[in-house]
């Protein structure tokens, strides 16, 4: 029997919690939810022009790539899940302090493990992507346009992560499969890793300093 593919889940996780999305936006002060069909893509936009939802998205993919077996599809929809959470609660206008600041910390987090091919134990992994897809959720919610339906809204965000967690699945993969071969450098991966780090890094310097 095959095992149960990423996207189904999502799907699966997505039609569950679509209920709750309407419940909780109804009475969301922070947002004037009207325009029945604006939403979706400027949800689906919002995480492909952040470089830094970017990083974060395809380093969650790219790590998952690396661990390998059931955290291919596992520790994506973790992130998934514990994303649309935090879009319901940034929807709801409920915020974290310092959500920029989770932002950047999750990119330099992110970096470090690729960078060392961390092989943590899946429940550890999940809950470590989890942790850092509340803030990035948050950040959709919040930042959602006024006249935006909110459950087409957080679709297209959860379709944008999905296809950046795939790329990053698609990147570890080819490349692993390039070094086999010997048509890329030993050491690539924790190249990408170091490289992605050193952004987070210098977000939250920015941060600090700003």
């Amino acid at each position: 029997m095959p095992k149960p593919s990423f996207l189904s889940h999502a799907i699966a996780a997505t039609a569950a919690i679509a209920l709750p999305v309407l419940l909780l936006a109804a009475p969301a002060e922070a947002h004037s939810f009207g325009a029945w069909g604006a939403g979706f893509p400027q949800g689906f936009m919002h995480p492909l022009l952040g470089l830094d939802h970017e990083l974060a998205m395809v380093g969650v993919g790219f790590w998952a790539g690396q661990i390998g077996g059931r955290a291919r599809w596992l520790v994506p929809l973790a992130f998934v899940a514990a994303m649309m959470l935090g879009g319901l609660l940034g929807l709801a206008g409920i915020m974290l302090p310092g959500i920029e600041l989770g932002i950047g910390a999750s990119i330099l987090l992110l970096g470090t493990l690729i960078a060392l091919r961390s092989r943590l134990p899946l429940s550890v992994s999940m809950g470590s992507v989890a942790g850092f897809a509340i803030f990035h959720g948050m950040a959709h919610g919040a930042e959602a346009p006024e006249a935006a339906a909110p459950l087409l809204y957080c679709l297209g965000f959860i379709l944008a992560t999905t296809l950046l967690h795939t790329a990053g699945i698609g990147l570890a993969t080819g490349l692993e499969q390039a070094r086999r071969l010997r048509l890329a450098p030993r050491q690539s991966d924790r190249l990408i890793g170091m490289t992605a780090g050193l952004l987070g890094l210098g977000l939250l310097l920015d941060l600090w300093t700003a």
